[in-house]
């Protein structure tokens, strides 16, 4: 299957050489080209050998990611541990029993670290494999302005608060992300990561039960794997067509009210994102395009650099 990069590889390249040439001046992709020259090779073999073994592996990343900007910046806080003196944002609601991955970065941390001691971030090691993912899974690339340092704190409250509900309505969710800097449009881009990955049960049981835009037929379909009561664990696809390859088909679902989430189906629903939802649907290079610059937009979410922050050593637990 051709992917999308293959198709856009050119106007990628554009993309990506004008995005990063116009984001936090602190921020470079050639960062570590001098402290550490194997960086992206070692980000990249590893996030193989990882989706390569679970496919949803991808979409794990790259939630991981989103979950660690909409909090306080793209900063690695997300990956802390709670102890007995330190609450991260690991168990707040929408981080609890959901965000996964964990494991891969651990082990990308550990081969950057034998490679490069006490030289790249945590926050860095989770942009890049963010992207990795999505190429593995026939997504577009983008340049990935690097040089972030790692956060010595978390929010609990700011991931409870920050992080867009599955059930919001489409002006909370043109808010949440105008919180952020970024716009309707770069949210209806961002969205369409739905096109990989799973989702609970309880994040999508009121829109299957009580919700009237959605699709009968599919209704019915997700109900077999999501009961009314219980089950709030189970998983269905996103994108029921294809779960693991990175395209356009969660627009042409929402077109046909085949939205798994409540605020996915708000995009196209008689309101402003409708036009562009459209679009999307129909052209497959423009979607990458704008995902593209919007990946590399919200990446640049109030980075630390310079001295501040910190270079962990393990990405769970401050040094």
């Amino acid at each position: 299957m051709v992917s999308i990069g293959q198709l856009i590889i050119i106007a990628f390249s554009a993309i990506s050489l004008f995005s990063s040439s116009n984001v936090n001046a602190q921020l470079s992709a050639n960062f570590y080209v001098k402290s550490c020259p194997n960086f992206q090779t070692i980000v990249r073999n590893t996030m193989r050998q990882a989706v390569t073994k679970e496919p949803r592996m991808g979409a794990s990343i790259l939630r991981l990611f989103f979950h660690d900007c909409f909090v306080n910046g793209c900063d690695g806080s997300v990956l802390l541990d709670d102890t007995t003196t330190f609450t991260g944002e690991k168990s707040a609601l929408p981080n609890k029993n959901s965000i996964r991955g964990f494991e891969v970065i651990d082990a990308i941390k550990t081969s950057v670290e034998a490679a490069c001691n006490a030289t790249v971030s945590c926050a860095d090691i989770l942009a890049l494999a963010a992207r990795e993912g999505v190429i593995l899974l026939g997504g577009p690339t983008w340049t990935v302005p690097l040089g972030r340092r790692d956060a010595r704190t978390a929010s609990l409250n700011a991931a409870n608060t920050n992080l867009p509900s599955p059930f919001a309505n489409l002006s909370a969710l043109i808010s949440n992300f105008a919180a952020q800097g970024l716009t309707a449009r770069d949210m209806t881009a961002l969205s369409g990561a739905h096109t990989i990955g799973q989702a609970r049960c309880l994040t999508f049981r009121t829109h299957i039960y009580n919700d009237t835009n959605i699709n009968s037929a599919f209704a019915n379909n997700l109900k077999a794997t999501c009961p009314f009561s219980g089950g709030d664990d189970n998983l269905a696809p996103i994108d029921l067509q294809t779960p693991n390859h990175f395209d356009n088909n969660y627009y042409q679902n929402l077109l046909t009210q085949r939205g798994v989430f409540h605020s996915d189906q708000e995009l196209f629903n008689g309101g402003s994102q409708d036009a562009l939802v459209r679009a999307y649907s129909n052209n497959i290079a423009l979607f990458a395009s704008d995902f593209a610059a919007a990946m590399v937009k919200m990446g640049n979410l109030s980075p630390l650099t310079g001295s501040n922050g910190e270079i962990r050593k393990n990405c769970r637990v401050i040094n």
